[in-house]
């Protein structure tokens, strides 16, 4: 897994950060984790493929229905927005 280190923290913001930690019984490390993990992956975010799922399902489309959309898909886009 990779690691980073953050630098000049103020005392402060590390003081709230150690609190917080304790609070919810974990090491400062972990909660250092559960911030960043929270903040670029809130629980309320869209997820593409469950979206699609979800429209499936309201438009009441069949595996069948699905398979042949699966089918004509074109995989050369899918490589076309991979970096």
């Amino acid at each position: 897994m990779p690691s980073i280190t953050v630098r000049n923290v103020p005392e402060e913001v590390h003081r709230a950060i150690r609190i917080r930690a304790a609070q919810h019984g974990r090491s400062i490390e972990a909660e250092m984790r559960e911030i960043l993990e929270s903040v670029v992956r809130p629980l309320g975010r869209v997820k593409l493929g469950t979206l699609l799922a979800e429209i499936g399902r309201e438009v009441q489309m069949t595996d069948e229905e699905a398979a042949t959309l699966e089918s004509r898909r074109d995989p050369s886009l899918a490589r076309a927005a991979s970096p």
